[in-house]
């Protein structure tokens, strides 16, 4: 498995258009088992997501789909900028398989 967890900052007052946006962009990508956005506690602009894919090609390959790439393209305007962003392996957990 491939895990990505990063912080995406929105322009002041957009968290909540940004994160209908990522939502909205995600339904149907193969190879993706969990896809999360949440928002941070401590910054009122931010949100994190967490992803975990079946492999990395999986998600390499997720953006180049029409509705990620207009999810990007509608998005992108509202994003100011990132924080932190970590590779993961994901080992399991509730609603994943073993890796």
């Amino acid at each position: 498995m491939y895990g990505l967890i990063g912080q995406m900052k929105a322009a002041p007052g957009k968290r909540a258009e940004l994160a209908a946006i990522l939502l909205e962009g995600t339904g149907a990508m193969p190879g993706c088992l969990s896809y999360i956005v949440a928002e941070d506690t401590t910054d009122a602009d931010a949100l994190w997501i967490t992803e975990v894919w079946d492999s990395k090609q999986s998600h390499d390959d997720s953006l180049k789909l029409p509705a990620v790439q207009a999810a990007i393209g509608k998005g992108r305007p509202l994003i100011a900028g990132f924080g932190s962003r970590s590779e993961t392996v994901p080992l399991g957990g509730a609603g994943l398989p073993r890796g």
